[in-house]
């Protein structure tokens, strides 16, 4: 049972108890009372429960084993989102599937649910080029499109699925101090200081106009094709906001969160991420650390050279730090716009992702641009918001410089 129908119960067994003291009903007030002391665990229960799901890392929400794997061996994508635009295929196992999945999203949808569990098994690594149902039937020749990697999830974020309503997590700001005294001596009081960080519903979404002849399709490759089509452009366009987002119809990201540590114009990469480092280890922050950068950082670390002339290596530019390269990154991070490129060190698993719904399709066959080709039209959505726990956990290093870093020199003491 969800904590809303425990608080909702709760809720009314207090309105019975009011209504029965109001009218000095002992009876009916003394067994209302009874029904809320054998409620009152359950909701305790519940909300520690809750409170161990939202701290826990990358747990995907698969909803019980039954429809989990059922999904991952029979739900088809391309039938649902055939069946939805009238067309003659038989997708009665996808229909099914929608009450079960509007339970576990908590909402009914608009169109058709297409569950995550559905992106969770390996697909194939191409997508469509100008052709998507080639005469000679060769889909596993399709050329995919060159597009960034979505990075962020892979640097350790804190994934918290299957949310309903907005998100109050509470925060420790201060706590209380600790002071050694004498005997017979009174402590001095201190309170602990709380704040919450807050997520809240942003959606995402893409109209496309997909072929009446893809969806008739029943090849695993043209299924393959839409699963990766659609996991790929979510999954981007999370990466790309959970870094640097606009705040207002789209998350925050780590770079618009107020409170995180700033280094700027550091003298070169060496100091960049030593000073980094440095600024992180003095406010405590954990050990899933990471860097994240533009490739061109990575091709000026390249060129590095030692006084002999060789290589220095990326390991020892980055001063063993794990790093991590996407054109995600804003390239211009400072003063400097065309010239310089940032860096954002911290500790990734402060980075919260939620996801509140399964992918949310609606197909028009009727859009008249579509019809008129017989193709249909799709709106695919989803819902999702990012928050950062400790806005100290992160580094911006802003206006690094483009020049080759020179090997430091020992100085012998």
């Amino acid at each position: 049972m969800k904590t809303s129908d425990l608080i909702e119960q709760s809720a009314a067994i207090e309105s019975r108890m009011k209504a029965a003291h109001e009218a000095d009903d002992q009876p009916a007030f003394e067994a209302a009372e009874a029904e809320f002391n054998a409620i009152k665990p359950k909701l305790e229960r519940q909300r520690k429960i809750d409170a161990m799901e939202r701290r826990e890392a990358g747990t995907p929400l698969n909803g019980d084993n039954k429809l989990t794997s059922e999904i991952r061996s029979r739900f088809n994508i391309g039938r649902a989102i055939a069946g939805a635009a009238g067309l003659a295929v038989d997708w009665g196992f996808e229909s099914e599937m929608q009450g079960e999945l509007a339970k576990r999203a908590g909402r009914n949808a608009e169109g058709v649910f297409i569950p995550t569990e559905c992106f969770e098994t390996r697909v194939l690594t191409t997508t469509t080029g100008a052709e998507l149902v080639p005469t000679d039937h060769r889909p596993d020749q399709y050329v995919n499109a060159l597009v960034a990697s979505a990075k962020v999830r892979a640097l350790g974020s804190t994934i918290l699925s299957g949310l309903t309503g907005n998100l109050s997590i509470p925060r420790e700001t201060a706590s209380p101090a600790i002071g050694w005294v004498a005997e017979n001596t009174a402590l001095t009081a201190g309170d602990a200081d709380f704040d919450s960080i807050t997520l809240s519903p942003k959606h995402a979404g893409a109209l496309s106009e997909w072929s009446r002849n893809m969806l008739m399709q029943a090849s695993p490759d043209v299924e393959a094709l839409l699963r990766q089509m659609l996991a790929r452009n979510l999954a981007l366009a999370i990466d790309k906001a959970a870094i640097l987002g606009g705040g207002a119809n789209e998350p925050k990201g780590v770079l618009a969160t107020t409170g995180i540590q700033k280094l700027t114009a550091p003298a070169s990469l060496f100091d960049a991420v030593a000073d980094a480092v440095a600024l992180a280890d003095v406010e405590n922050v954990g050990a899933s650390r990471g860097l994240l950068t533009t490739p061109e950082i990575r091709k000026i670390a390249a060129k590095a050279l030692d006084a002999n002339g060789l290589p220095i290596g990326l390991d020892k530019v980055f001063g063993g730090v794990s790093s991590t390269f996407s054109n995600q990154v804003p390239k211009t991070l400072g003063g400097s716009p065309g010239t310089e490129h940032g860096m954002i060190y911290g500790d990734w698993s402060e980075l919260l992702i939620g996801i509140w719904s399964e992918i949310d399709i609606l197909v028009n066959p009727f859009e008249s641009t579509a019809y008129s080709k017989g193709n249909v039209m799709i709106r695919a959505m989803a819902t999702v918001d990012c928050a950062v726990r400790h806005p100290k956990a992160f580094v911006s290093i802003e206006d690094v410089t483009t020049a080759t870093p020179a090997m430091p020199e020992v100085v012998t003491p």
